[in-house]
């Protein structure tokens, strides 16, 4: 799945402003294989979605990957699921590091709300607890990467 990965950045970037393409140059970006690596190693994301008034909303989201999906717990009535009903779009940011040594993957697109037994049963059993009641599911559209230079082997 990491070819999946690599093929959703590279139409991220064929269909990027200039300015995103000059900020993330090629050789900085990761590999479809980096990607998935990098993705299944972390765990958690800052996730971003839309108030109906148009504010924005940020929260701290753990996550779990399968293929080009995101699946992240939440309960049901929370202000990301209240948000996605509205508007059906959700921002992922997954970053480590800093200053001249950090990674960071910006991933974008349409997320829908799944009732718990709707999540594949390996999704649900990576998490611990019986707290999760909801999951989001983000299908990125868009998919973007950067490692400053040293980060990744």
């Amino acid at each position: 799945m990491s070819k999946a990965l690599g093929d959703l950045q590279e139409q991220s970037f064929a269909r990027a402003t200039r300015a995103t393409v000059d900020s993330y140059p090629p050789h900085r970006r990761l590999t479809g294989e980096q990607l998935a690596d990098y993705l299944d190693r972390r765990a958690f994301a800052v996730i971003g979605t839309t108030r109906p008034d148009g504010r924005p909303h940020a929260a701290m989201s753990s996550y779990l990957r399968r293929g080009t999906s995101f699946w992240l717990p939440t309960v049901a009535g929370s202000v990301r699921e209240r948000n996605l009903r509205q508007q059906p779009w959700l921002t992922m940011t997954v970053t480590e590091g800093e200053r001249d040594e950090h990674i960071v993957v910006l991933l974008e697109g349409p997320a829908d709300i799944v009732p718990a037994p709707g999540v594949p049963e390996d999704v649900r059993a990576a998490v611990t607890g019986d707290w999760v009641s909801t999951w989001l599911r983000l299908a990125p559209a868009r998919l973007l990467s950067y490692a400053a230079e040293g980060t990744v082997k």
